[in-house]
């Protein structure tokens, strides 16, 4: 149900701004997607688990205000990874 270890250095791979970058803004926007498409799959299948829908809640909020303070910071970067993670403004 969690992201693996393979996709999770994929996405390190794919976002990150130099080889030791792992906890930049850009990088938790990108595992926070991945880990809320995992358990979106999981409560199309399982629609009466609250449990896991409280915590995609707490996902896609943090993933807004990670957003929102990317967007404040460097809005050319906000701009290409809403692109790259295909994501609404």
């Amino acid at each position: 149900m969690s992201v693996t270890k393979e996709v999770k250095k994929d996405i390190i791979a794919d976002f990150a701004t130099n080889k030791w970058d792992t906890g930049s803004t850009e990088v938790q926007i990108a595992i926070l997607t991945a880990k809320i498409e995992n358990l979106k799959d999981h409560l199309q299948e399982h629609k009466k688990d609250n449990h896991s829908r409280r915590w995609i809640m707490l996902m896609v909020a943090k993933r807004r205000k990670l957003l929102s303070y990317l967007k404040r910071k460097d809005p050319t970067k906000y701009t290409e990874v809403l692109e790259k993670l295909n994501l609404r403004k």
